[in-house]
């Protein structure tokens, strides 16, 4: 099953990847010296998205959250991850990325020489499934435009999609993480996609952390 939201009729329809694309581009990572943020300070455009997106009723998740997980960061960052949607503890504290699946990615940037106050996290989702769950294409409809306003206004060099459903959402098309991780791929407005495995997927299968990149 796909999980690839429909074009929404305020946003042009995004191309289908090139071969080019779809193979990506191996060279070597930036720095990260390179992708350092600024300073934290107020990014009116992302508050503006912020406050757009309110106390969001378009799809059913709505209704069984406790709190709207919009995202968190340096709102200038030069490398954002985007995940799939939030867990139970992200739940309860309104924050990304903050339970087993977080600390290990906190271990990841550290590795590289980075912190969470230099980088972006977001979700494909603002609010919990059920069980955690599989996001549905309609909650993906509604939520896909409000990622996309977010990237727009902090201006990622990169975006680290972090696993399958958050690589399908944004490339737009079905993908084989295993093939593409580890890749730069050509996205839109200047930034380029890295692709990789989510956190609970290490997790769950500790045997892939040495292939992490």
């Amino acid at each position: 099953m796909e999980y690839l939201p429909r074009t929404q009729s305020q946003e042009k329809p995004r191309p289908t990847a090139t071969a080019h694309q779809q193979r990506g581009e191996e060279k070597s990572p930036p720095s990260s010296a390179e992708l350092t943020a600024p300073s934290p300070q107020a990014n009116p455009q992302l508050e503006a998205v912020r406050a757009e997106m309110g106390d969001c009723k378009r799809c059913p998740l709505w209704k069984e959250r406790k709190t709207l997980v919009f995202g968190e960061g340096n709102p200038w960052a030069r490398l954002m991850f985007v995940g799939e949607a939030p867990g139970r503890e992200e739940d309860l504290q309104g924050r990304p990325f903050v339970g087993q699946a977080g600390k290990l990615l906190d271990q990841f940037l550290q590795t590289i020489g980075l912190s969470r106050e230099d980088v972006y996290i977001a979700n494909i989702l603002k609010c919990r499934p059920p069980g955690n769950r599989t996001p549905q294409p309609q909650e993906i409809e509604q939520c896909f435009p409000f990622l996309l306003k977010q990237t727009q206004a902090i201006k990622p060099r990169i975006i680290c999609c972090l696993g399958g459903v958050a690589a399908q959402t944004l490339m737009g098309q079905r993908v084989a993480i295993t093939r593409l991780r580890g890749q730069f791929i050509p996205w839109r407005w200047g930034i380029e996609l890295f692709l990789t495995f989510h956190p609970a997927c290490l997790l769950r299968n500790p045997g892939q952390k040495k292939n992490i990149k």
